[in-house]
C-alpha cells in the first residue's frame, strides 16, 4: 500500500462526487438547487460529463473591461491563493510505481441536500464515505457510505472518452500549461449557461475524490485564478469541523467554496452555501452540501482499507 500525502493532515477537517462518482450528477442537473433534484452529492454511476449551471457570463481575456451582467475578473486576494496553492501543489508527490490494475481509497465525511417528489428539500447528516476507484479506470469500483443505512455500491467503470475522467490515468493527460488547462476547461464547459461556473464546478469535480499529478494540479489552480467571479472566504469550515481557507463561487443562489488548509494549502473538502432563499425552501446561510477529505491512498483492491 502505498500513503499519499493527505494522510497526514491533521485530523479534525470537510464534499463530494465520482468520476466515477463525482462528475456526474452535478453534471446530469444543471441547475439543482432550484431544479428539485439531488444537489451535488458524490455520484455513483458512470458517464455524464456536464456541470452546475444556470446564468450565462462572458469570459473576458486579462485585463478586459466586463460588460453588463458579466462576472468580475477573479479578485486579487483569490489569484495569490491560488497562486500559492499551485505553489504546494507542485511540490506534492504522489507514490512511485502506482499500477493499472490498483485502486484509489478514499475516506471522507459528506453531507448533502436532497429533494424529490415535489417536496422541500433536506440536508442530510454529516455521515462516513468511503469509495476505492481503479487507476486506470477499467474496473469495478466499490462505494460504502453510512447515510440513513449503510449503501454497498459496485461502481462502474469509467466511460471511454469522457475528457473529465478522473481516473488517475486520465488525469496524466491533463494540461500541464495553465493557459491550456484553462482552454480546456472551457471546451468541457460549452452550452452550459453559465460556462464560468461550469468551469469551477469541473475543478472541484477533478480535486475531490482523485488523485493529481502534481503538474496537472499546479495548472488547475492556476487557472481556476483566471475564471471570472472566484473569490476568497476567509474562514471555512469542513465537514468534520477544520478550518481552512475558501475560493469560491456564487452562482444560481449558492456560494461553492473549495477548501484548503491556511498553513500547508492542502485540499481538505467543500462547502456550498445558500446565498439566499432558494425555491426548494433552502434559506440563506443553510448548508447546502459539505465534505472532508481524511484519507487517501493507493490500495491493491476494492473494499481492502490502508
Amino acid at each position: 500500500m502505498n500513503q499519499l500525502p493527505e494522510q497526514d493532515l491533521p485530523p479534525g477537517r470537510h464534499q463530494l462526487l465520482k468520476e466515477h462518482l463525482m462528475t456526474e450528477i452535478r453534471r446530469e442537473d444543471p441547475t439543482p438547487a432550484r431544479s428539485g433534484s439531488k444537489w451535488l452529492r458524490p455520484a455513483i454511476v458512470a458517464g455524464a460529463v456536464a456541470t452546475a449551471a444556470a446564468v450565462t457570463f462572458v469570459l473576458l481575456p486579462a485585463g478586459g473591461t466586463a460588460a453588463p451582467g458579466a462576472a468580475p475578473a477573479a479578485s486579487q486576494s483569490a489569484v495569490e491563493l491560488l497562486g500559492d496553492i499551485a505553489l504546494a501543489a507542485e511540490h506534492q508527490r504522489v507514490p512511485d510505481g502506482i499500477r493499472d490494475g490498483q485502486f484509489l481509497y478514499v475516506e471522507s465525511k459528506v453531507g448533502y441536500s436532497t429533494q424529490g417528489g415535489g417536496k422541500s428539500a433536506t440536508v442530510d447528516p454529516v455521515h462516513q464515505r468511503e469509495i476505492w476507484l481503479s487507476v486506470d479506470g477499467t474496473r469495478w469500483g466499490l462505494l460504502e457510505e453510512d447515510r440513513l443505512v449503510n449503501q454497498h455500491v459496485k461502481l462502474e467503470p469509467s466511460t471511454p472518452g469522457n475528457p473529465t475522467n478522473t481516473n488517475y490515468r486520465n488525469l496524466q493527460t491533463l494540461p500541464t500549461d495553465p493557459d491550456t488547462m484553462l482552454d480546456w476547461l472551457y471546451e468541457n464547459s460549452e452550452g452550459h449557461k453559465n460556462e464560468d461556473q461550469s468551469a469551477f464546478a469541473i475543478v472541484g469535480d477533478l480535486v475531490r475524490e482523485s488523485l493529481l499529478p502534481p503538474d496537472v494540479a499546479a495548472a488547475l489552480f492556476r487557472a481556476a485564478a483566471k475564471i471570472p467571479g472566484v473569490v476568497v472566504v476567509p474562514d471555512a469550515v469542513d465537514a468534520a469541523g477544520r478550518h481552512g481557507v475558501a475560493v469560491a463561487r456564487v452562482d444560481n443562489g449558492q456560494r461553492q467554496g473549495l477548501i484548503f488548509d491556511e498553513k500547508t494549502f492542502e485540499y481538505l473538502g467543500e462547502r456550498t452555501v445558500a446565498v439566499e432563499d432558494l425555491d426548494n425552501g433552502l434559506k440563506k446561510g443553510q448548508t447546502i452540501g459539505t465534505s472532508a477529505i481524511l484519507k487517501r491512498e493507493i490500495v491493491d483492491k476494492p473494499g481492502q482499507r490502508p
